[in-house]
């Protein structure tokens, strides 16, 4: 993998890790299936995008991060005040946004901010080909450090009491509706930032740039878990909400740089009968978590079988 293939996989999964991270506080933290993230992220972009079409870069981000905030408020009042299912309210919530994102980009399905300033050009200036990944990186930092301080307070923890036990946190008087409320509004906030860094990255965002967005973030988490949730366990047999949050970095960016060397090494001879393009990244992200989920209920399953096969075996043998 050449330098730059390389330097790219990593500023993307970087960008992506934001998407992770509030797919972690609503999957993980508040056990709540939200798909409002696919409408979410493209808001974000498309706020993005238009503020900084103004001369305004930096308000775009600004703007981006309140959007998806609006976003996720929308999806936890249909949960709370509406009795709307979880699933189903984040399924509304995303169908609306397309028309809601299309307005935004008043009407067009794609915008772009080619030949004007980003939040990356004083960046890009100063550091040349590195600009782009510094400023993510610090943005990450950031952004994932007030999350893991947010989480660690007497409120942040009434949150992930509230994913814990909702039965036990409502006996304690603590308002269960606020704290999923806050819970979503703070994850597709960080997916708003995540469309809006996005946007500004590549100049330009279309309104099908956050389709399948929710299983590319699962799909990192997953991987994160899986390596480096592990070895966190490993090596100090508790995991926390910053494990979470490291988590939701490497595995973003793991999975990206698994999708550079696919492609990369797509006509390799090994691989060429796959014809693997570009276009195929989410459905391999689909099974990747089709896999991950389903490997506990296989391997049960398995296990049972197997101990199936050696009871007959034994009843065979006493029989006989």
């Amino acid at each position: 993998m050449t330098a730059v293939a390389l330097r790219g996989a990593i500023e993307l999964g970087l960008l992506y890790a934001l998407v992770t991270a509030g797919l972690f506080l609503s999957y993980r933290i508040l056990n709540l299936a939200d798909l409002t993230v696919d409408g979410s992220f493209t808001l974000g972009g498309a706020a993005s995008i238009m503020v900084a079409l103004t001369g305004h870069p930096w308000l775009g981000i600004l703007a981006g991060v309140l959007t998806g905030a609006l976003a996720g408020l929308v999806t936890a009042v249909m949960q709370t005040k509406l009795g709307i299912q979880p699933i189903l309210a984040g399924i509304l919530t995303m169908t609306g946004l397309y028309s809601i994102n299309l307005r935004v980009m008043d009407g067009r399905a794609s915008v772009n901010v080619i030949g004007k300033v980003t939040v990356f050009t004083p960046f890009q200036n100063a550091l040349g080909d590195l600009g782009k990944l510094v400023l993510i990186a610090l943005v990450g930092a950031v952004a994932l450090g007030l999350l893991v301080l947010f989480l660690c307070t007497q409120v942040g923890l009434a949150v992930r009491a509230t994913g814990d036990n909702e039965r036990m946190v409502r006996s304690s008087s603590v308002n269960v509706d606020l704290m999923k409320t806050l819970g979503l509004v703070l994850a597709n906030a960080l997916v708003g930032l995540s469309g809006a860094l996005l946007a500004q990255y590549q100049q330009s965002c279309d309104v099908g740039m956050g389709t399948g967005v929710v299983v590319i973030g699962l799909a990192s988490l997953i991987i994160g878990e899986a390596v480096f949730g592990t070895l966190v366990y490993f090596c100090t047999k508790r995991q926390g909400v910053l494990t979470g949050a490291g988590c939701a970095v490497v595995g973003a960016v793991l999975y990206r740089l698994i999708i550079a060397l696919v492609i990369q090494y797509n006509n390799a001879p090994a691989l060429r009968f796959l014809h693997i393009t570009a276009s195929d990244m989410k459905l391999l992200s689909a099974l990747i978590v089709v896999v991950a989920i389903s490997y506990p209920a296989l391997r049960s399953a398995a296990a049972l079988r197997r101990k199936r096969a050696r009871t007959q075996k034994q009843a065979k043998g006493g029989g006989s």
